[in-house]
């Protein structure tokens, strides 16, 4: 372990990790994807549609299908509970988690 601490490594690849998120989503902003600012939640508290930075408003099918065609940055779609959800990527920042946005 070249003397470093199991605290130590996992810093440094905490640390690689928040560059690559950077240069990914670099990459996001160049082709086009869109950002999520808003969502919109039914009363169970589950996503029901989104708002773009552009200010599109998405119902949960259209948004699906944005994100499966790269349109929207920072979610993936995953196969869970037999369906298609849309989930936020991943990436270890707090800020762009469809759990934290404001609702609209």
């Amino acid at each position: 372990m070249d003397g470093k601490s199991f605290e130590q490594i996992y810093e440094e690849y905490k640390q690689q990790g928040n560059v690559q998120v950077k240069v990914e989503m670099a990459h996001e902003s160049e082709a086009g994807a869109e950002k999520i600012i808003a969502v919109r939640r039914n009363a169970d508290d589950d996503l029901i549609a989104f708002k773009t930075e552009s200010g599109r408003e998405l119902d949960y099918i259209t948004a699906l299908k944005d994100a499966k065609e790269g349109k929207l940055a920072h979610v993936d779609v995953i196969h869970r509970y037999g369906r298609d959800v849309l989930r936020s990527e991943p990436d270890g920042l707090k800020e762009n988690n469809l759990s934290e946005m404001p609702s609209f």
